[in-house]
């Protein structure tokens, strides 16, 4: 009987490598992120609020499976470049990875909706730079970051909302 197994070409490192540094990166940017984050503090429940924003749950719900579709589809995409792509593609990870942990820095950190917009605006354009990457490398994998790339410009249109009635002038923030 012989068994038969996915090579990996002479002079590469197995795929899952790259997934598990991906996975690894993802999980740090997400307790980094976290660290940051305090839902109840008074300063956060005392911001004016729209109505569409979603409940407090909802946002771990929703961050999970992102962050998870996020480190599948840049290690699917390591996976599979090589040398100036493999470089571009590491470079646009990180700086995604770093404004995404950012915002929660810039926004609860700062206690600064406004500081935040500008963080998620970074980000927006990091999402859609990573997007492009890693769709030349894998189509199916740029695909996979279509989800979080739509939820980033959701928390975008979310945070100008937030920073627009929280404004200087309109109220203030204890």
């Amino acid at each position: 009987m012989t068994v038969t197994s996915e090579q990996t070409p002479a002079g590469t490192s197995p795929s899952w490598r790259f997934y598990a540094a991906t996975g690894a990166a993802v999980a740090a940017t997400a307790v980094v992120g976290g660290k940051a984050v305090d839902a109840d503090s008074v300063w956060y429940k005392t911001l004016d609020k729209p109505s569409w924003q979603p409940p407090g749950w909802a946002f771990g719900v929703v961050w999970t499976p992102l962050y998870a579709s996020v480190a599948w589809a840049a290690g699917r995409a390591l996976a599979k470049s090589r040398g100036a792509a493999r470089r571009r593609l590491v470079t646009d990870l990180a700086t995604d990875l770093a404004l995404n942990a950012g915002w929660n820095l810039a926004f609860f950190g700062l206690r600064s909706p406004s500081a935040g917009v500008a963080g998620t605006l970074a980000l927006d354009a990091a999402n859609v730079r990573l997007l492009r990457t890693v769709a030349q490398v894998d189509k199916a994998a740029g695909r996979a970051l279509v989800p979080y790339t739509v939820w980033c410009g959701f928390a975008t249109a979310l945070n100008a909302s937030i920073a627009r009635r929280n404004s200087a002038g309109r109220r203030s923030c204890p």
